[in-house]
């Protein structure tokens, strides 16, 4: 039970949890945006920014257009 390799995966497994715990969704960000300038979820100001902020940050996220994913070297 004590073998390297069963320390190693588990200290990546664990690493692998917390790296992606500490990412917050575009859905949630795009709330915080509406909600930090003072909308009140529910209204509807709050769902025309939200809808206008998923969008843009979707935008942000996405490939430019005719842009093809490309295999890591890694």
């Amino acid at each position: 039970m004590n073998s390297p390799k069963l320390r190693l995966t588990l200290s990546l497994a664990t690493f692998s949890v917390l790296s992606l715990a500490g990412c917050g969704s575009i859905e949630s960000a795009a709330q915080e945006d509406c909600t930090s300038i003072g909308w009140q979820i529910g209204s509807k100001g709050y769902e025309d920014c939200y809808r206008a902020r998923l969008y843009e940050r979707k935008l942000d996220y996405s490939n430019p257009p005719g842009d093809r994913p490309r295999p890591s070297m890694i």
